[in-house]
């Protein structure tokens, strides 16, 4: 069971509301999200409403400004609970070069620092989610936008709402993380 507290003002001030599960839209609760108080569980949170915008992975803890989720500003609108998945070798996924699973193809059960240093592509075009819940980052390291991908299948990089084929990390969500 997920808990999730959402302050109006930076350091955990003003009007929150609290939330245990998915949420499409978060407007009616709140008017700017600057600080977020994670009790449970693992969180994506979604900039727009219907999970869509920037997405922002966090983890159990405290975050007093949305820099500290690395948020471009205060609008949070929805948020989705990532549901736990124990074991490390259960997460499996397939990344592919091109669109519709053509191309190159590996195969990862471990989180990927550096996607060059291991597909030798900063592009994946497509992909399939075996098993577990995956981030994609934008940037190596575990930087820059953020993708959730639960699984299921990504014909194309639009389909895990990416503007770009550019994929510089990825790793498993694990509870606790």
């Amino acid at each position: 069971m997920g808990k999730i507290i959402f302050y109006e003002d930076r350091k955990f001030q003003g009007r929150s509301y609290e939330c245990s599960n998915d949420n499409p839209d978060l407007q009616s609760h709140f008017n700017t999200c600057n600080s977020v108080r994670v009790e449970n569980g693992c969180w994506m949170l979604y900039e727009r409403p219907n999970y869509t915008g920037n997405q922002y992975f966090l983890k159990r803890g405290e975050y007093p400004d949305y820099q500290q989720w690395q948020g471009l500003n205060d609008s949070i609108r929805s948020c989705r609970l990532i549901p736990e998945h124990l074991g490390s070798s259960a997460h499996k996924i397939k990344v592919y070069e091109r669109d519709d699973f053509k191309g190159e193809m590996m195969e990862f059960l471990e989180d990927c620092p550096n996607v060059y240093d291991r597909f030798c592509s900063h592009d994946i075009h497509s992909c399939n989610v075996l098993d577990g819940h995956w981030i994609f980052y934008e940037l190596p390291n575990y930087r820059g936008k953020q993708y959730l991908l639960r699984p299921g299948e990504y014909r194309r990089f639009t389909d895990w709402g990416s503007l770009t084929t550019k994929v510089g990390s990825f790793r498993r969500v694990l509870e606790p993380y």
